[in-house]
C-alpha cells in the first residue's frame, strides 16, 4: 500500500491503494481529544460534529505534509487559537480546502485524504443540529430543565467546533 507523499515510479500509482493516513490520524486524534473530555456520547450527531471539526483543524493545520506524531501536545495552543470563538474559522477551512484541492489536481496524485476531508466539511456545511438557542433571552419563558429551553437548528459545525475547543482545553 501506498502512504501519503509515495508513488510508484510511473507516477500513476500502478493501481495500487493509497491509504489517507493522514485524514485517519487527525480523526483518532480529534476523537481521542473528544472522548476524553468525556462532553458528548459518541454515538450523539453532536459528537461527529465535534469530531469532524477537529479532525479539519488538525488536518489542515498540518501546512508541513506529516502530522505532528508524537508532538501532538505541542500542537494543542494552534488548535484552541483556530477553534476560538472570535476567529473565522469556516473562512480558514475553505481557504485551506481550496489549496490543497489545487495542489491535488496540480500534482495529478490521488489525494484520499482530501476527499475524507472534504466528505467530512460537506457534512458540516449541509447538516443541521437542533441546538439550544444561544441568542434567546436569559429565562424568556424557559420552565424546568434546559432541555426545555427555546432550540433553533444551528450548521454542525457551529455546534461541532465549540465542542472541539472545549474538548482540547479539557485535555
Amino acid at each position: 500500500m501506498l502512504h501519503r507523499g509515495q508513488e510508484s515510479t510511473d507516477g500513476t500509482g500502478g493501481g495500487e491503494l493509497t491509504v489517507p493516513m493522514a485524514w485517519l490520524y487527525a480523526e483518532y486524534i480529534a476523537d481521542e481529544l473528544l472522548r476524553t473530555g468525556d462532553l458528548m456520547p459518541p454515538t450523539s450527531f453532536e459528537f461527529r460534529a465535534g469530531r469532524d471539526a477537529l479532525a479539519l483543524t488538525i488536518f489542515l493545520s498540518d501546512t508541513g505534509g506529516e502530522l505532528p506524531g508524537i508532538r501532538v501536545v505541542s500542537q494543542l495552543d494552534t488548535w484552541l487559537s483556530l477553534t476560538a470563538y472570535d476567529q473565522p474559522w469556516q473562512d480558514w477551512v475553505r481557504e485551506r480546502m481550496a489549496k490543497l484541492a489545487a495542489e491535488a489536481i496540480e500534482s495529478g496524485a490521488p489525494a484520499p485524504d482530501l476527499d475524507l476531508a472534504e466528505a467530512a466539511w460537506r457534512w458540516l456545511e449541509e447538516t443541521e443540529l437542533l441546538a439550544p438557542d444561544l441568542n434567546a433571552v436569559p429565562g424568556g419563558g424557559a420552565v424546568g430543565g434546559e432541555d426545555e429551553g427555546p432550540k433553533v437548528w444551528t450548521p454542525a459545525w457551529q455546534l461541532g467546533l465549540p465542542l472541539g475547543h472545549l474538548a482540547i482545553h479539557l485535555f
